[in-house]
């Protein structure tokens, strides 16, 4: 088990596997006023640093599920190096359908939607493991400006228009679903070019380090055509927040 070799290779470096600055996780973080001992769940956790780095801050404990082989093993490293492993654990598996044993003051998916078959899926199997009061944590992007071709919306890596709402629709969409928008944190250009650029260099490296990989000639095809692709488009109409829920 384990995500399409593409995101291992050019995510590697990352610790924040979305477009978030650690500035941006850590005032999430301090909105949420999270208390010491809160227990979270992180269905889709990357490389750990929001459980790695609340841990450290706030006193949270939690488990994080990602089928990232490679990603799962850097956040128990990073455990380790915040002082903070025998608080957090980090699991390697599959997070669709994942119901935590102990019922958890925070849940969330921060970014991996899909797991759930989008936002509304995503937030029911969430609240499977939420106590009454909870919070749910639900990272998903939105458009800025709608497209005005399909084409240019698989520019942005969606299938379709379909896939995203605008910020506003977004929004209501959650008073749909019975569940009130208890905070917010919005990535802005900043947080999507560290997101995006530091793809670039990873690839490069990579690059030089496996010349006769024969994954390669993928891996340079993607190096040539991102920057360009991000700066005309994910940059010019994509936008990506986390939003905390509380049911009504």
């Amino acid at each position: 088990m384990d995500i399409p070799r593409i995101f291992n290779v050019t995510e590697s470096a990352h610790r924040i596997h979305n477009p978030f600055t650690p500035e941006k996780l850590a005032t999430l973080g301090a909105a949420l006023r999270l208390k010491p001992g809160t227990r979270v769940l992180d269905l889709g956790s990357g490389s750990g640093e929001m459980l790695c780095t609340w841990a450290r801050d706030h006193g949270i404990t939690g488990v994080g599920i990602d089928m990232s082989r490679s990603f799962s093993e850097q956040a128990k490293l990073r455990a380790e190096e915040l002082g903070v492993a025998g608080r957090v654990e980090f699991i390697h598996g599959d997070a669709a359908g994942h119901v935590a044993d102990e019922k958890v003051g925070v849940a969330a998916c921060v970014g991996a939607t899909w797991i759930g078959g989008g936002v509304a899926g995503t937030i029911e199997l969430l609240a499977k493991s939420l106590c009454p009061g909870g919070i749910i944590l639900i990272g998903e992007p939105y458009w800025l400006r709608l497209p005005p071709t399909e084409e240019l919306a698989k520019e942005c890596l969606a299938n379709s228009i379909s896939d995203f709402l605008l910020l506003p629709e977004l929004i209501a969409s959650f008073g749909e679903l019975g569940y009130d928008v208890v905070e917010m944190v919005l990535a802005d250009q900043e947080g999507w070019d560290r997101y995006e650029a530091a793809k670039w260099l990873t690839m490069r490296r990579w690059l030089e380090a496996n010349p006769d990989d024969d994954f390669a000639k993928e891996v340079r095809a993607k190096l040539t055509l991102e920057p360009k692709r991000h700066v005309t488009y994910t940059r010019e109409y994509l936008g990506w927040g986390v939003f905390a829920l509380m049911a009504r």
